[in-house]
């Protein structure tokens, strides 16, 4: 298949379920978020319009279950110029929608899609429907939700930008259009600059993505398409960095229950590059059917092909009190991917996905993602996306050491979330194998194994901890002289980590490539790092 026929297998595929969607007493078909009836809806209006011989349903009925919604949600919208919240739509709708408090965060992005979505099928809507968009625009544009002093050069900008340049336009308003322009170039300055500060951030990146990409489709101005086919382009280039067969690997800002510890914001993903299967679920639709911008060539082919273990290393500023400089490594070959950051950064909810080994989607049921944490309270340890500051790491190429110094009087338990295989326990050992891949992880304190549904959980328990994690393929270990899975168990017990819990919690530990590596952390929290007897050197990393 191309590019398009992913976008219609998406659509229709939307398209199919919201048709079996049963109503609600509302009208709308999703409570727990205005956002869904809208993508859901518009998905479709659109299969029913353009690709009636696709689906499994009656075109002329489906169409007007989309449009009952679609009038329903534009119904919900804030169309009173004196209030705070003028223009905006509720988000989550309990228990009557009709009542629910108005949020600033569906328009963000809905606002623009909804733009698109009238410029695309207006010829296909009656007036009512027609006059509803028209009306809920006009709403959207006045209330000047976009305009904002400050820019952080986050998602909400992105969008922000984007909307001033698509309203600006459609209401050829030449301030405004301007404004988002500038905003545009300072953007794409500073992300070139100072790098993406919303590393692996997910969902949110594919904001940015959605976002210029709607702009890119609406725009006439030469100009500014190429403005915005420059920051698509590097926003492409950053994605097919850290791609992996449907993944994205290597640390996260941010996440969604659905994209750790098991990558589900795939739709994009599989438009673009389509060397995975579409998953049967699809957690955020949004609009991967319908918006689409052809990744520069370079991209692709780094995508495509990981035929050769590679590197990735970035430098990346995040604004806080002072510019915190961050580097993040990955380690990615075409079997699975290693990597993180090394520095912790306080943010969004403690949300900060430290590293992670990551194994290409299909390759095995459940999780994708092996990792271990500290939680950042005892209420998150179910929830493993709030890690705690209380880990050093050292990253190099398959493997990956982490230490835990855990303060007196807080939780003294670490937790990993493995593939689900059948691991062999042993003291101080973990050994395992899923598909082309053999792991050998060690564990400096007593632990559980749980097998859960889709994952297994660890938990061991000390105030002092500490992990090495090392994967191999079958093909690196052969040439290793370790010729089956028993071979490469056989070396692993033979090749423990030395640990120390003194006054200065260390691991020193030989990788099966001889590599000698050592992390260790003092009572002070001064830290060092060692890869064959060197400091480990932060000089190469750049945007």
């Amino acid at each position: 298949m191309n590019d398009k026929d992913r976008q219609i297998e998406i659509m229709v595929k939307a398209a199919e379920r919201a048709y079996r969607l049963p109503a609600l007493n509302s009208g709308l078909w999703f409570h727990h978020d205005i956002r869904d009836n809208y993508y859901y809806a518009t998905y479709l209006f659109a299969a029913a319009a353009e690709y009636p011989d696709r689906v499994a349903f009656d075109a002329e009925t489906a169409k007007e279950k989309a449009v009952s919604v679609l009038l329903e949600v534009l119904k919900l919208q804030d169309q009173n110029p004196e209030s705070v919240t003028y223009g905006h739509w509720p988000l989550h709708l309990e228990p009557i929608p009709r009542e629910a408090k108005h949020h600033v965060l569906p328009v963000e992005l809905m606002g623009s899609l909804m733009a698109y979505f009238l410029a695309t099928y207006k010829a296909c809507m009656d007036e009512t429907l027609f006059s509803a968009f028209q009306s809920a625009l006009d709403h959207v544009y006045r209330s000047g939700f976009y305009l904002r002093p400050e820019n952080h050069f986050g998602h909400h900008d992105a969008k922000y930008t984007a909307a001033k340049l698509i309203f600006g336009q459609w209401f050829k308003d030449a301030e405004l259009l301007e404004e988002g322009k500038q905003s545009l170039l300072l953007t794409l300055a500073h992300v070139r600059k100072q790098g993406m500060s919303e590393y692996g951030s997910l969902p949110w990146f594919w904001h940015w993505v959605q976002a210029f990409a709607c702009a890119w489709k609406l725009t006439t101005d030469a100009t500014i398409k190429q403005s915005l086919s420059e920051m698509l382009d590097f926003l492409w280039e950053e994605r097919a960095a850290y791609y992996l067969k449907g993944t994205w690997v290597g640390a996260h800002s941010r996440g969604l229950k659905h994209d750790i510890p098991k990558d589900g914001s795939v739709l994009h993903d599989y438009v673009q590059f389509g060397d995975f299967i579409l998953p049967d679920e699809m957690p955020r639709t949004e609009y991967a059917g319908f918006l689409y911008y052809e990744a520069p060539e370079s991209a692709r082919q780094l995508a495509l092909h990981r035929s050769e273990p590679s590197v990735v290393t970035r430098l990346v500023t995040k604004q806080d009190d002072a510019a915190s400089k961050l580097h993040s490594y990955a380690y990615i070959t075409e079997d699975f991917a290693a990597g993180g950051m090394w520095e912790r950064f306080e943010e969004f909810d403690n949300e900060q996905h430290r590293w992670d080994f990551t194994l290409p989607l299909g390759k095995i049921e459940g999780v994708n993602q092996a990792y271990f944490y500290h939680p950042s309270d005892p209420g998150t340890i179910q929830d493993p996306r709030h890690q705690s500051g209380h880990t050093e790491v050292l990253y190099d190429k398959n493997t990956i050491l982490a230490l835990y110094p855990i303060p007196e009087g807080i939780e003294n338990r670490i937790f990993g979330v493995l593939p689900k295989t059948d691991w062999l326990q042993e003291h101080g050992l973990l050994l395992g194998q899923t598909g082309n891949v053999f792991w050998s992880i060690h564990l400096m304190q007593p632990f559980r194994l749980e097998t859960l549904s889709d994952r297994c959980f660890v938990t061991s328990e000390g105030s002092r901890n500490g992990i090495v994690m090392e994967a191999v393929t079958q093909e690196t270990a052969k040439l290793r002289g370790l010729n089956s899975f028993e071979a490469f168990a056989s070396a692993a017990r033979q090749n423990r980590p030395s640990w120390t819990t003194a006054a200065t919690l260390q691991v020193l530990y030989h990788t099966l490539d001889s590599s000698s590596l050592y992390l260790s952390v003092d009572g002070q929290g001064a830290v060092e790092r060692f890869i064959n007897e060197r400091p480990v050197d932060f000089s190469g990393y750049t945007v």
